[in-house]
């Protein structure tokens, strides 16, 4: 399998090649993705949610992001990977969000960043890529915008949303990102924000005519019970399936059936 670049992603788009991506957290499952040839792995700080129990994005540390991006970096085999910038860490000044990118490529291993919002970022993505950092965006449901959106909305549902939309994507484009993620929004604005720009569009809960799909894994496994958004395909029912083996282990243990003999040294 190739390494999977930033270059190589955007060409998949020129070449009319739809880009798979899916989040991960931890060496054991980067190893098993990798090795399907995914074409990105986010490390994404939907983490806080799904592996730290927050209720949210925003608990989520700079520190966080860059142990599980140690992790996933030692069990990838070719896929990019591509690391969430937590809330805060880039908002302030342009410098900060300079430093804390640059710690996310240094320590974490990351081979690219992703940051959410559109024109009130465009100078931090711009500092940011001067100091050789590939970025990717983020538009439309901004989970670490839901305290001014009211919770998680679909966005872009009226003409004056799909508008900024569309601009937000061209100032991002000029910015200089590789690629925009585009979440929670009716299809056609997604369309309409994928042909206004050249750069690849990644969907998730943005209909088909995105570059490219992202899914949460433990939501397309089945392993987080806790709130399956509508856009969510289910590929697998893990959690049910660990809480069975669970059981049969603990019955096997309170009865004595394990370990048997041949779980034993002689």
């Amino acid at each position: 399998m190739n390494k999977k670049t930033v270059s190589a992603i955007i060409q998949k788009k020129q070449d009319k090649q739809k880009i798979a991506v899916l989040t991960c957290y931890d060496y054991a499952m980067s190893k098993i993705l990798s090795s399907q040839d995914i074409d990105i792995l986010l490390v994404g700080d939907s983490l806080g949610m799904v592996k730290l129990g927050y209720e949210s994005t925003l608990p989520v540390t700079v520190e966080d992001m860059i142990y599980h991006t140690k992790a996933v970096k030692r069990g990838n085999s070719g896929a990019l990977i591509v690391t969430d910038m937590p809330f805060m860490s880039y908002e302030i000044s342009a410098q900060e969000a300079v430093r804390n990118a640059a710690r996310i490529i240094k320590e974490g291993g990351a081979e690219a960043v992703k940051v959410e919002g559109g024109a009130e970022i465009a100078e931090k993505v711009k500092a940011i890529l001067d100091a050789k950092i590939p970025v990717m965006g983020h538009l439309g449901l901004t989970p670490q915008a839901i305290n001014k959106f009211g919770g998680f909305k679909v966005q872009a549902r009226s003409e004056d949303g799909r508008k900024k939309l569309i601009e937000d994507a061209k100032v991002l484009e000029q910015a200089g990102v590789f690629a925009i993620v585009l979440e929670a929004m009716p299809e056609d604005a997604a369309k309409a924000a994928g042909e206004a720009v050249s750069v690849p569009t990644i969907g998730i809960g943005a209909g088909k005519y995105c570059d490219g799909q992202v899914l949460v894994i433990d939501d397309m496994l089945g392993m987080f019970p806790d709130f399956t958004p509508k856009f969510v395909k289910k590929y697998a029912n893990l959690g049910e399936t660990v809480k069975t083996a669970v059981k049969n282990y603990i019955d096997d243990v309170r009865e004595g059936k394990f370990p048997s003999e041949e779980n034993t040294y002689k």
